[in-house]
């Protein structure tokens, strides 16, 4: 038989020769798949017809390959240490404390331009992942201190070294704790200190800091690592007494000048697309903070920059907050310097925790392996699939889908009040089950925070939250939280919870709430959600005693004096281990279906301001406290908190983004200040994986 007749009788049996030898007639291709693996905060996402799936590490984990798939186990990588601590100044000497620097960023991402060129590859198998931790705050005790280092991250043998802290102010050569800034990732700053210009911490340091010459890799890598992972602090100038900012991984921190006393900004970011399609910046260096040898005069904190850096301690227009504001979480930022004046004692912030990003290539047939798309984070946990909404989008079930989804859905918080203003109230919380079919795209809205309060003693108000909403067949829409009352214009606004009221001699109400009070037990909400009314005034006889002005409203209880309302903690299905969902809550609960990890808490209310009142005041969704520790819980915003005497600031902060948290009032250092913004709101939607 010839090799025609052949193969015209394998043909029949549905054979054929082919280059690899026989082979099936009308066979389907091999399907290509990339990576089978597991670990981290999940998120699928398409660029340019390119489908990527992303490992994100918001904590100490185990990325754990099962398979490297038909596109093979090259892998891209984005390693940020944790942020060092901003430094502490010296009440007895001249100068306040410099910003920590950034923790050390560094990735392969093709066409970065901080990018290794090197290919990196894995096979079947565990690789450890380190997050780590940000330089704890230095506590001023009168001596100040430099701030402590981050912690060091690590994928396999890709390593980041943590920031190194910021320095402080030292009297003399044998000082060296306060004289010293901290060498990293990325440097500390250089603070008024002995000896004078050339303290501030270097920034680069390779895989490990004590054998800085070229490593190979373990990996078989033929290129060394790259040595640059961030940059140095900003240097003293002369006699300046401001402190300097500390090195991000974009730029080098901002070097003081002679004669100056205000803080300066730490150095910037580095922008990636890695976690996701859109960027997001990582590594930037805490601000310096002022000196001011009256309470009356405070200069200028420095700005962190791009990338999570904490602000230094300090503002333009008056003093009103010494305490140097903490990185970022998980982006890798520096710490502020603390402020110092001769009456007053300041902290430092505290260096923000670093993050692990290990991202592949995919086929589109992994990205819908889930039974729906859509959402800015897709992950899946205790067997359902978790699809999270941080913006505006649509949630796309196809044909086949018949699930019933358990859903969130958070609206933007209100704005503060100006000038011994009101806090915002928080957005409006509901959540449940509903029956959803495919083929439909259902539209999702996140709605924005409301705009804080102009400063003045009379004016405009603050604004509302918007809505968010799910255009499921049977529609789902939260409304925003109400604004918070400022001087002149008291009452509180309405909204899903309600603002709290501000001064006028005594007049004005709080915003009352359309949600329904929570009642005490983590579960299905009714159509209203939960919210509670605004918080009324104390003590309203300024400037003696003085007054507390009220805390908005938040979904798990109302607003008081000075307080923001409780937040909620969400149900159980999505509080995924890791995630970055939420914000901080109370550790002991005393609700049912809350859990002690402290976390996963939205829709806490903004907090009041406080007058020359000796009673601790001021913090957003949960419980008061004092120009230091003011409270953030459910990501309410922290009021403004001014005492006289001893001179005591904390300035006003707004709520925190996808959380709907109230926005902070603004207080009367500076008269008339502006109230800060409500956080934007947040939609969740979970169903069996």
């Amino acid at each position: 038989m010839g090799v025609r007749s052949l193969g015209n009788a394998l043909s029949s049996f549905g054979y054929k020769f082919g280059t690899t030898g026989l082979e099936a007639v009308g066979a389907p291709p091999v399907p290509v798949s990339g990576l089978n693996a597991t670990g981290g905060i999940i998120s699928d996402y398409e660029v340019s017809g390119t489908y990527y799936r992303a490992h994100i590490f918001t904590s100490s984990g185990t990325f754990d390959v099962t398979s490297e798939g038909t596109l093979g186990g090259t892998v891209e990588y984005l390693v940020v240490a944790g942020g060092g601590a901003g430094g502490s100044g010296n009440p007895s000497g001249t100068g306040g404390g410099a910003g920590g620097g950034a923790g050390g960023f560094r990735t392969n991402l093709s066409g970065h331009p901080l990018a290794s060129p090197d290919p990196f590859s894995v096979s079947p198998g565990p690789y450890t992942v380190t997050v780590g931790g940000g330089g704890a705050q230095v506590t001023n005790n009168g001596t100040g201190g430099t701030g402590p280092s981050g912690g060091h991250s690590a994928f396999g043998p890709i390593r980041s070294e943590g920031g190194g802290g910021g320095n402080a102010y030292g009297t003399s050569t044998s000082n060296p704790p306060y004289q010293i800034a901290g060498n990293g990732g990325s440097g500390g700053g250089h603070a008024r200190s002995h000896p004078s210009p050339g303290n501030s911490g270097t920034g680069g340091f390779g895989i490990n800091p004590s054998t800085p010459g070229p490593i190979l890799s373990p990996f078989g890598l033929s290129a060394p690592y790259p040595l640059t992972q961030g940059n140095p602090g900003g240097d003293r100038g002369g006699t300046s007494e401001g402190g300097a900012g500390g090195g991000g991984a974009g730029s080098k921190g901002t070097d003081t000048s002679t004669g100056q006393t205000v803080g300066q900004p730490g150095g910037n970011g580095s922008a990636i697309a890695i976690e996701e399609s859109s960027p997001k910046t990582y590594a930037g260096g805490g601000g310096g903070s002022f000196y001011s040898s009256s309470a009356g005069s405070a200069g200028s904190g420095g700005s962190g920059g791009p990338g999570g850096g904490g602000d230094g301690g300090g503002s333009n227009t008056a003093p009103t907050n010494g305490n140097g504001e903490s990185g970022e979480i998980n982006t890798g930022g520096g710490g502020g310097g603390a402020g110092v004046n001769d009456s007053v004692r300041y902290n430092s912030g505290a260096g923000g925790s670093g993050t692990v990003v290990v991202r592949y290539e995919i086929t589109e047939s992994q990205t819908v392996t889930t039974k729906a798309t859509g959402g800015d984070i897709v992950t899946q946990y205790e067997n359902k699939t978790v699809h999270v909404f941080t913006n505006s989008g649509a949630f796309v079930a196809p044909a086949d889908f018949s699930e019933t989804v358990e859903y969130v859905v958070v609206s933007g918080g209100g704005g503060g009040g100006a000038g011994d203003g009101g806090g915002g109230g928080a957005g409006g919380y509901r959540t449940g089950t509903v029956s959803v079919t495919g083929p439909s795209p259902y539209s999702i809205t996140i709605g924005g925070g409301g705009n804080g309060a102009p400063a003045g003693e009379s004016g405009p108000s603050a604004t509302n939250g918007t809505s968010s909403t799910i255009s499921f067949p049977s529609s789902i829409t939260v409304p925003g939280g109400g604004y918070g009352g400022r001087e002149g214009n008291a009452s509180g606004g309405p909204g899903a919870s309600g603002g709290g009221v501000g001064a006028a001699n005594g007049g004005g109400s709080p915003g009352p709430a359309s949600g329904s009070p929570f009642p005490g037990t983590i579960g299905a909400t009714p159509a209203s959600g939960w919210g509670h009314v605004g918080g009324g005034r104390a003590n309203p006889n300024p400037p003696s005693p003085g007054e507390t002005l009220g805390g908005g409203g938040g979904a798990g209880g109302a607003g008081s004096a000075g307080t923001g309302g409780l937040g909620i903690q969400l149900p159980a299905t999505f509080r995924v281990p890791g995630s970055s969902i939420g914000a901080a809550g109370p550790t002991s609960p005393s609700v049912t279906g809350a859990d002690t990890s402290g976390k996963y808490y939205v829709a806490g209310g903004g907090g009041g301001s406080n007058r020359n009142h000796p009673e601790p005041t001021g913090g957003g969704g949960g419980p008061a406290g004092t120009a230091a520790d003011a409270v953030q819980w459910g990501g309410g915003g922290r009021g403004s908190w001014a005492y006289q005497s001893p001179p005591m600031y904390a300035r006003q902060t707004s709520g925190l983004e996808n959380t709907g948290g109230g926005g902070g009032s603004g207080g009367d250092q500076p008269s008339g200040g502006a109230g800060a913004s409500g956080g934007s709101g947040l939609v969740l939607i979970a169903y069996p994986t």
